[in-house]
């Protein structure tokens, strides 16, 4: 394959393509080193060293790394039926969620259970919810300013992902946490581990009979039979109820008129409690760090909250006027998106930015590296919530930002969290104002399957 550029033609009239940068041998074997050490160290000085697409292999394995807004128009949304979700990262991330939205492979499959399952997460449904997230909000920040007078270092990250876990378990059952519940958090956070380990190297298999892997397939059953224990629970009761299993239990595809079979509705409910409250934990924890580290950012966030709520909760109709602290989580979700990475394999061979990609291609999108771009970002690592204005944002390419995902497969999700954490934003500035502990060293990134605080974060409150 020649390296002409895409714009050369051949004497047939043809687009002579590009073959892709590949890094060199010692490269690659340096890079399984340097991948376990840190691997998003590794991954920025790759792309300043190689551009915006190369190749290179992760333990061995094969991949083409892309991130330019024009690459993942082409893989997310223009020619998105030509990649699936048939990778090693989505095979790990299927011993966890099965054939869920999140893993599946994608096809008629993953288009029948979208049908099903979109409707219950329209926008319009999801003023539904918010007083569970409300509720449980203010329940917790009672709670803090309670321990004030005795120690006012909170353990954020710990108590939030407790709050986000009564908030989907609320939404989509109808019930508390119990012991069960928080055992299952545990379970989740070891099965987080030995996953985002895997990835870094991904070898020995998943499947193997390791103590590692075995462990794993332990905590799975635990965690499915959490599921099962809630889905048995909740059908045992003939009360009607308005909750999201019950949306999604009595769901019916239009073109044909079928539901979600038992296990799909299992694998489904596991997939949304894992998201529902890793993603949201991680996000509001980095949110109230951001506030902390700026205090003119969190004022101006106090002041609007003042505002527009006067000293009540926040209801589904007033998030659209908290224009300014949704610039500052759409920031925030730009430097610390959750999700900070995904793959997607080539069905068939293809053609991104002029260079040629093979049939069976692994192609990696990093959204951590993709998000601090320094041609679209200016000045990427400081926080800056004005890029998110709509005078800025219309300034961009489509798709620069997208911690949601974009396309087909954008995440069903999107606007329940969305609502959550601007509650959850906005009742804190009411109640709180934040700072970091003198002398704490800033918080560093835990790349698990989601990006999560290094060591946790703890700031310091004070009531307003």
């Amino acid at each position: 394959m020649s390296s002409t550029h895409a714009g050369s033609t051949a004497a047939s009239g043809k687009p002579i393509l590009k073959s892709v940068p590949r890094l060199s041998l010692r490269e690659n074997l340096a890079a399984v080193s340097a991948i376990r050490r840190d691997q998003l160290e590794f991954m920025q000085n790759a792309v300043r060293n190689h551009g915006d697409i190369f190749h290179m292999r992760l333990g061995g394995l094969p991949m083409i790394m892309v991130n330019h807004p024009d690459h993942f128009q082409r893989v997310l949304v223009d020619n998105h039926p030509n990649y699936d979700k048939d990778n090693f990262l989505y095979r790990a991330v299927r011993s966890v969620l099965r054939e869920g939205l999140i893993g599946n492979i994608g096809g008629e499959s993953w288009r029948h259970h979208r049908r099903l399952m979109q409707p219950s997460f329209h926008r319009s449904r999801v003023a539904d919810f918010v007083v569970n997230i409300t509720d449980l909000t203010a329940e917790l920040f009672r709670r803090w300013e309670s321990q004030l007078y005795v120690d006012d270092l909170v353990d954020v990250t710990t108590e939030i992902a407790d709050l986000a876990l009564r908030i989907v378990l609320r939404s989509l059952f109808g019930v508390d946490m119990d012991e069960r519940s928080r055992k299952f958090a545990e379970e989740f956070v070891e099965v987080n581990t030995i996953v985002g380990d895997f990835f870094r190297f991904p070898f020995p298999p998943l499947s193997w009979r390791t103590p590692s892997r075995n462990r794993l397939r332990t905590l799975i059953k635990e965690m499915d039979g959490f599921v099962s224990h809630l889905i048995q629970a909740r059908t045992s009761d003939d009360s009607e109820r308005n909750d999201l299993f019950t949306r999604l239990l009595n769901a019916r595809d239009a073109k044909t008129g079928t539901g979600l079979t038992p296990g799909q509705l299992a694998n489904e409910i596991l997939a949304m409690i894992v998201a529902g409250y890793e993603t949201s934990s991680n996000s509001i924890s980095w949110i109230f760090y951001q506030l902390a580290e700026h205090q003119e950012i969190q004022r101006r966030v106090q002041d609007e909250v003042d505002d527009v709520l006067g000293g009540r909760p926040p209801t589904f109709d007033d998030l659209p006027k908290l224009t300014y602290t949704g610039m500052v989580i759409d920031e925030t979700l730009r430097l610390f998106t959750p999700a900070w990475h995904t793959m997607r394999h080539a069905i068939e061979e293809d053609v991104i930015g002029g260079y040629h990609i093979p049939k069976g291609s692994n192609i990696y999108l990093n959204l951590f590296i993709y998000h601090r771009h320094p041609d679209f970002w200016p000045e990427p690592t400081r926080f800056n919530p004005e890029r998110f204005s709509p005078e800025e944002v219309a300034k961009r390419p489509r798709n620069l930002y997208q911690p949601y995902g974009s396309g087909p497969r954008l995440c069903i999700g999107k606007h329940f969290a969305q609502a959550e954490l601007l509650i959850m934003a906005a009742m804190f500035a009411q109640t709180f104002h934040v700072t970091r502990p003198q002398g704490q060293p800033p918080v560093g990134f835990a790349p698990l399957i989601t990006l999560h605080p290094k060591g946790g974060i703890h700031l310091r409150l004070r009531r307003r």
